[in-house]
């Protein structure tokens, strides 16, 4: 199964490869490098909600405490969590993985 990105399901415009990159700049969640492979996601495409500063709604959101009551009821993140049923990995997961030193190659 192909699983999309936020960035491909809810066209925020924001991905690195996009045109409007430019004027509003890349999304946290379509570059953070460390997140590529969560919930099968590339960069933190299938992690969003648990990444601060990204743009949902039109609007930059904040962190992911302020988030998360909107991106529980959020069309993405429900689909992202059924489809990943018992394979899901929750923000415990993407925190740890963040807070990991950078691998350089």
């Amino acid at each position: 199964m192909n699983k999309m990105n936020c960035w491909e399901v809810l066209k925020c415009g924001r991905e690195s490869e996009s045109d409007d990159a430019d004027a509003m700049g890349v999304c946290p969640a379509a570059s953070e490098e460390k997140l590529t492979g969560i919930n099968g996601g590339k960069y933190g495409g299938r992690s969003c909600w648990a990444i601060a500063r990204t743009f949902c709604n039109g609007e930059v959101q904040g962190t992911f405490a302020l988030k998360l009551p909107m991106c529980q009821k959020c069309e993405f993140y429900i689909m992202v969590k059924k489809e990943e049923s018992s394979n899901w990995q929750n923000a415990r997961v993407i925190f740890a993985r963040l807070a990991e030193p950078h691998n350089d190659k």
